[in-house]
């Protein structure tokens, strides 16, 4: 007997299944407000020595504070005072000719910086001065919390497999929560960067977490929308952001916004059920019952609570032992499954590395900060809808190998654009957004109805893991430029064909049954195993 026939009997997509997609949405509102946190907690604000030393000396003093800058500070080609550079002694003479300055020595800033707070009452940068020489631990910041991320996905995975995603949801919560706050009240760079690895570490449980267990409770037909719903909160989250990063300008009070609606989910947390797929195959039937019944007497089946003894549930996963642990190991153990990790590590990979370069690198709105970060949500809203009709209309697939396609075709156009040609630029290059976050959506949703239930997070961590190592990577590719200017969009564009050819070899799950179990998959091939599953119409 298959899981999904006991699903199609207690209703697999009621008032059971929204309310899990409901608690979810509200933990996973978070995640993507911290992801782009360091645009705005880490900016560096318009800045230029502190030159109030100087007013000891007479005729320093009754200049006005233009003509202070003017003796003080060399003009850069923009026509702005230099940011870390200040002349050794006053330039009075600049007085009377301001572009006679030839020849004339510079020092470093001596007496720290003087910050424009009109965007940001107090950034990480304002805070510690993190400019000049010092501007390499600013960039950094993102790094760390990224490392972290790639090594909670990998943890998470794991002991979710093992203990159960229920309780794991509820440690990501809790620890990512407190680790947040408490970067919130660093006293120094180091504290904060130390604080900001242990926070991307912990909530990068929730996404892989969450993900898994509301697919695998709902049935076959709704796990698109399931999926599609994940990824609009993610949409949802970075357009909101704008919005709280506008009104809240201080590095400190943002993080603590942004982190507290991790409240209200620790609250709901305790309706959250655990899968009942996942006790079964661990040999919980007795939970996994009590459960299910839960889930019938809210969607109004109860008159399919009678199948639901322990003696049917046994029969659901009869051919793997219920008292083994799984690890990352069983990965690569056996050969369908190996086949099946390295294509789906290579795919996320890809898109991981397409998307956050695209995204790092998107130019031309010509708008302040707050609007950028709206513009590039919303980019995204209407390229997720499109995917909600193509996984069932084309499979999942071919949506993901022609989205990564169409993400290198907009980037390998942009490669031969003329530069003067900005708005037409701007506009591939907002087209190549919305097809990388088409591949994306789909790509989680997939990979997760690839593996099997008893290794379902362990293969999510560590595709989760791929992709934060092409997160990493992207901003490195970046920094290309330096050799040729178009190396960058090369790399990207070479990326995002990789993963579409090896997407192509991914085997189709629509309208599929999810794999139970590592025999699943090994005993006909990867394809095969899943092609001889029921259909549930």
């Amino acid at each position: 007997m298959k899981f999904e026939n006991i699903l199609a009997d207690i209703d697999g997509f009621g008032r059971f299944q929204i309310m899990i997609i409901v608690i979810s949405f509200i933990g996973r509102f978070t995640l993507p407000c911290h992801f782009m946190l360091n645009n705005f907690v880490a900016a560096v604000p318009s800045h230029h020595c502190d030159i109030s030393s100087l007013d000891d000396e007479g005729f320093f003093s009754s200049l006005s504070e233009k003509e202070r800058l003017i003796v003080s500070i060399p003009v850069q080609e923009d026509g702005t005072p230099a940011s870390c550079q200040m002349f050794a002694e006053p330039q009075y003479h600049l007085l009377l000719n301001s572009s006679n300055i030839i020849e004339v020595p510079t020092v470093p800033c001596q007496n720290g910086w003087v910050y424009d707070n009109t965007t940001f009452k107090s950034t990480l940068t304002s805070q510690w001065d993190l400019v000049c020489d010092k501007r390499g631990k600013n960039k950094a910041t993102a790094t760390i919390f990224f490392v972290g991320v790639m090594f909670g996905a990998v943890t998470f995975g794991s002991l979710s497999d093992r203990f159960g995603r229920r309780i794991m949801l509820l440690v990501s919560y809790v620890s990512g929560m407190l680790f947040a706050i408490a970067s919130a009240f660093s006293t120094s760079y180091l504290m904060f960067a130390v604080l900001r690895f242990f926070t991307g570490f912990c909530i990068t449980g929730i996404v892989i977490v969450s993900t898994v267990l509301s697919v695998e409770w709902v049935d076959i037909k709704h796990r698109k929308l399931v999926g599609v719903i994940d990824s609009l909160s993610w949409t949802f989250g970075n357009t909101v952001f704008a919005a709280i990063a506008y009104f809240v300008n201080d590095w400190r009070w943002l993080i603590l916004s942004v982190t507290s609606p991790l409240i209200l989910a620790i609250i709901t947390w305790r309706w959250m059920p655990e899968s009942a797929r996942w006790l079964i195959a661990n040999g919980k039937l007795k939970e996994a019952q009590m459960f299910l019944k839960k889930c019938a007497k809210m969607n109004r089946t109860e008159d399919s609570i009678q199948i639901l003894n322990t003696e049917t549930l046994a029969t659901i996963v009869v051919t793997e032992k219920r008292d083994r642990t799984y690890s990352y190991l069983d990965l690569i153990r056996t050969p369908n499954i190996r086949k099946l990790a390295l294509r789906t590590g290579v795919v996320w990979f890809c898109v991981a590395t397409a998307f956050y370069g695209i995204s790092f690198n998107l130019t031309g709105f010509g708008l302040n900060i707050y609007l950028t970060q709206f513009a590039y949500a919303s980019i995204e809203l209407p390229a997720k809808v499109a995917v909600y009709y193509l996984l069932d209309k084309i499979g999942r697939r071919r949506t993901e190998v022609g989205a990564l396609l169409m993400t290198a075709a907009c980037l390998g156009i942009n490669i031969v654009i003329p530069k003067d040609m900005s708005v037409v630029r701007t506009v591939v290059s907002v087209l190549g957004k919305g097809c990388s976050a088409a591949s994306f959506g789909t790509i989680v949703l997939y990979s997760s109805e690839l593996y099997p239930t008893v290794i379902r997070q362990n293969g999510m961590g560590y595709n989760s893991f791929m992709a934060r190592l092409g997160v990493a990577v992207a901003p490195l590719i970046l920094l290309l430029d330096e050799v040729w200017k178009e190396l960058p969009q090369v790399v990207l564009f070479s990326m995002a064909v990789l993963g579409g050819i090896v997407a192509r070899a991914l085997p189709e799950t629509r309208n599929r049954c999810l794999p139970e179990t590592i025999e699943d998959i090994e005993t006909s091939g990867i394809e095969k195993s899943l092609e001889k599953s029921v259909e549930i119409k």
